[in-house]
């Protein structure tokens, strides 16, 4: 009840004529699609701390050399490095304002390559294109003081090839700062930890990055905890003694359809 059916797709377009990018914002959004739009670089890169999109379309900037330095922080930021990027370069009479230098475009890496003017509906097929190609894989943060946990739980997801475990963390309070630095989309969060504790790291983390789903792995799987799981806004709770059997299969139901996970049955006695 209330749970998201489909993942939107979402893509960012980055350009700094707003008459155009609206036009291309419309003609890009669907029921699928969901579309954001920055005019210059400092206001993307703010954009990018709180969203995480399937694609970027890095148009026009102001001035010259704006584009790629916009292209190369996404390249060099390991949350973006393998984002998909469309480049959208100015016409020829703007090539000296706010083109591409040819020592730049020797050192672009995207998916497409295209010219102002273009039309705003063949641009938004090309889009659609990569969208339906690229198969971007589950970030995944392991929060747990064992590092014999940790491990374990990392062996069982890099056999999966949608998953990527993007970090790990010993303690709620590191959980908080990585979730920051690397923008995971889900979090394996344990309870009982030194310096904070899980529920206050999940916390944290859904009301800094809401973006980012816990579910909670413990071996405490009393009702108790999973009570205050779910307040704190955890999409589920996994017993550890369940882990190998049903973690996969959690992480791809929260993070593809935001499905909550059905309660445990706490352990008796």
């Amino acid at each position: 009840m209330g749970e998201k059916q489909e993942e939107k797709k979402e893509i960012l377009i980055i350009d700094d004529e707003p008459e155009f990018a609206s036009t291309l914002k419309g003609a890009l959004e669907s029921d699928v699609c969901e579309v954001v739009t920055a005019s210059t670089k400092q206001e993307a890169q703010e954009m990018m701390k709180t969203i995480n999109p399937d694609l970027v379309i890095l148009g026009t900037l102001s001035p010259r050399g704006e584009a790629f330095a916009m292209h190369q922080w996404l390249r060099e930021d390991p949350k973006t490095k393998d984002l998909p990027i469309i480049v959208m370069d100015a016409p020829p009479e703007k090539q000296l304002v706010k083109g591409w230098r040819r020592d730049e475009a020797a050192l672009m890496e995207a998916e497409d390559y295209v010219a102002k003017p273009i039309e705003p509906g063949a641009l938004a097929s090309r889009a659609q294109s990569i969208l339906d190609k690229a198969t971007k894989r589950i970030r995944v943060l392991i929060v747990d003081d064992h590092s014999v946990v940790r491990d374990g739980i990392r062996s069982v997801l890099e056999l999966q090839s949608d998953i990527e475990v993007v970090g790990q963390a010993e303690n709620g309070k590191e959980s908080v700062d990585k979730v920051g630095e690397l923008s995971p989309d889900i979090v394996i969060m344990d309870i009982v930890m030194p310096e904070m504790n899980g529920l206050e790291a999940t916390k944290q983390i859904y009301k800094k990055y809401p973006k980012t789903r816990v579910v909670m792995l413990s071996q405490y799987d009393d009702e108790e905890n999973i009570l205050a799981a779910e307040k704190l806004g955890a999409y589920g709770f996994i017993p550890k003694r369940a882990a190998s059997s049903q973690l996969v299969n959690a992480i791809r139901a929260v993070h593809y359809v935001g499905k909550r996970l059905e309660r445990p049955t706490p352990a008796s006695g």
